[in-house]
Formats: structure tokens, C-alpha cells, sequence
């Protein structure tokens, strides 16, 4: 929670476009529902049109979208090399629990670490990390390792510690876990449209979605509800194939995913969802179209809504769906994303 006091402090500092301040808080404007950096160059809303943020995850939970002239989420073509450097150490080495002495190895200021981190996933270096070796954890007690034996594995001397930050990354405690319980991966890809959430467990993908997506981090906590399951940093087969598969689309040099997706919905959205995959790449149909081809012509609305719910964009290609009268109708992404990935298929449909 923002104090009164922070808030305050927070305000003065928007209203300076402090630099210092980038990284330690967002703000929400009530009036247009974005949210901001601390010095975003807009107009300066009232203060009391303000609900601050520590993270861009909290501004994206309370509904605000990002603004687009700040971009509070990192642009795809603005990652810093900093945040490649710590994202492949942690991969090279996820168990490991970071000291000062280990940024001075790598000429890295950790204080810098920390706010290019925020910045960019919305949580310091230190908490990725720490999420990151919660699921390597979660696999080894899964598998039957015993809890000490993981605590300590993990660098962690205090069971109460080890357990504390167990559950809060996992939702659950070690004790609670069981052989059969399930780990999902989530990873963030850069696009010629914007970053993506990539979300699967080992042998398919649950979500792919633009990370400005409004509702996004509501969605994900339904999805790990759901399922019971534990969101964690990393990486697995198919989110490395969804990756080389995107870069390939969105070159024009591929024009079907081959990637494994798990459909999560009901029996009827997952009729929609596959109806979806039967447009050919470069065409588009309509509402009445996608109703008619379930045999429920008088579905238009349900059928719009189905689309709605899909969690893998571009993969179930519901930006292929538009109105009878040749408006593009509605689309999660934005109506600019889709209009780019219709013109963009056309352009390409005869190119392979």
C-alpha cells in the first residue's frame, strides 16, 4: 500500500519529472485510465486524479493501460544489454542466491541492476532471481527431494524464510505440494508489435499475450487459480519454439504455428477457438461467418465474446474475425496491432 505521505512525495516528484524517482513508482490518472512514468512529458494530472504504484504489475492488476508516450513497459527495441547480462546469468546459474560481491564480478552497479530491473519486469533482479529458484524448488520437492534438502539447496538457512517466500511466490506451501502438481513458465518476447507474456508448462503453450493487454496480470492470476498451479521465470521447449515461431510470422516467413497449445475454456470457446484455426492465412471472415461454421448462426454475440477470451494471440488468430460491414470490429491487442497483422498476412499470403 501507498502511504499518504508517499503519495505526496510521489506527486511532487511527477510534477518535477524527476529522474531519480524512475523505477520507485508508477502513477495511475483516473481521468484516462493510463499509467505513467515519474517523468512522463503529458500533461500533469490533479492529485487527487492519481493512484500510485510501486510496480508496473500493481498499475496493470487496478485496470490502468500504459501510457503511449512514456511507454512504461519497455519498448521491444529499449532493453537494455545490463538486463541481458543478468537475465542469462540467472539462467546460467537460476540456484544461485546474488551478493554484492557477484555484481562487482560482472562490472555491475547492484543498485542499477535493481532499477533497470524494475523497470522492465516490474520487480528487482533479486526477485526474479528469487522466483527463479522457488521453481527449480518446486521440481525438486515434486519429484521427491526432501523439504530441508531443497531449503538448503536454495541457500536458504531458515526454514520459516524458505517457507515465507515458498508460498508467496507459489501459492502454497512445500508441504502442501504433491508429485502430480504442476509448474507453468512465463517469459517475455520481444515482437515487431510489442513484448508478449509467453505462459506453458513443459510440453504446451497456455498464454501468449501483449503485455499492454488491459486486464492481463487478472488474467493470469485466474489461470494459476484455476489450474493450481505456480508461475515462475523461465524457460521451456514450447516457449523457445513460440519464440523462433514469432520471429519467423512476423518476417512473413511462416504462416502456420506448429507450436503445442493447450486450449483452457469452456466446451463452446473451444469449438470458437477451433473454427479460428481453420481461416487461412491472409483471409479474414466475419462474425456470422465464425457462428455459422459451429451450426449456431444465431450466436454472433457469444461467438464475439469466445474470441474475447482467447489467451493465444496471433497463434488462435481471432484478429482474422471482423464485422459484416467491413469494420474491424473489437480485438485485445488494439485495433491497430490487428489491422497490422491483417495487412501484414496479406501481403505475405503468396510470398512461400
Amino acid at each position: 500500500m501507498i502511504s499518504e505521505a508517499e503519495a505526496k512525495e510521489f506527486y511532487t516528484a511527477l510534477l518535477e519529472k524527476n529522474n531519480l524517482y524512475e523505477g520507485t513508482f508508477f502513477v495511475g490518472v483516473k481521468t484516462t485510465g493510463v499509467f505513467c512514468r515519474p517523468t512522463c512529458p503529458a500533461r500533469k494530472p490533479k492529485f487527487q486524479h492519481c493512484e500510485f504504484f510501486k510496480t508496473a504489475q500493481d498499475a496493470l492488476l487496478a485496470s490502468f493501460r500504459p501510457c503511449l508516450r512514456c511507454k512504461p513497459l519497455s519498448h521491444p527495441h529499449q532493453v537494455s544489454d545490463l538486463v541481458r547480462i543478468l537475465v542469462d546469468a540467472i539462467e546460467a546459474n537460476p540456484s544461485k542466491r546474488w551478493k554484492d560481491k557477484d555484481f562487482r564480478e560482472l562490472s555491475v552497479d547492484a543498485s542499477t541492476a535493481r532499477r533497470q530491473f524494475k523497470k522492465r519486469f516490474g520487480m528487482t533482479f533479486v526477485a526474479y532471481g528469487r522466483a527463479r529458484r522457488m521453481g527449480i524448488a518446486m521440481k525438486q520437492i515434486r519429484e521427491g527431494s526432501a523439504i530441508i534438502d531443497t531449503q538448503l539447496n536454495m541457500g536458504y538457512e531458515s526454514g520459516s524464510g524458505f517457507r515465507d517466500a515458498f508460498s508467496k511466490i507459489m501459492g502454497s506451501s512445500p508441504k502442501q505440494l504433491h508429485k502430480d502438481s504442476t509448474i507453468l513458465k512465463s517469459s517475455w518476447i520481444d515482437t515487431l508489435l510489442g513484448p508478449m507474456l509467453a505462459i506453458s508448462d513443459e510440453s504446451a503453450l497456455y498464454l501468449l499475450e501483449f503485455v499492454d493487454r488491459r486486464g492481463l496480470e487478472r488474467e493470469i492470476e485466474r489461470l494459476r487459480l484455476k489450474l493450481k498451479v505456480a508461475i515462475v521465470p523461465g524457460k521451456t521447449n514450447p516457449i523457445l519454439s513460440i519464440e523462433k515461431e514469432l520471429k519467423a510470422y512476423f518476417s512473413g516467413e511462416l504462416k502456420k504455428f506448429i507450436t503445442p497449445i493447450h486450449f483452457l475454456g469452456s466446451d463452446f470457446q473451444k469449438q470458437v477457438w477451433q473454427q479460428l484455426l481453420l481461416i487461412p492465412y491472409g483471409e479474414t471472415r466475419t462474425y456470422t461467418d465464425q457462428a455459422i461454421s459451429i451450426q449456431k448462426p444465431s450466436a454472433c454475440r457469444a461467438v464475439a465474446n469466445a474470441n474475447g477470451a482467447n489467451q493465444l494471440a496471433i497463434v488462435i488468430p481471432c484478429h482474422r474475425i471482423i464485422q459484416s460491414n467491413g469494420d474491424l470490429g473489437g480485438y485485445a491487442g488494439g485495433i491497430t496491432r490487428k489491422q497490422w497483422l491483417i495487412d501484414h498476412e496479406k501481403n505475405n499470403k503468396d510470398s512461400l
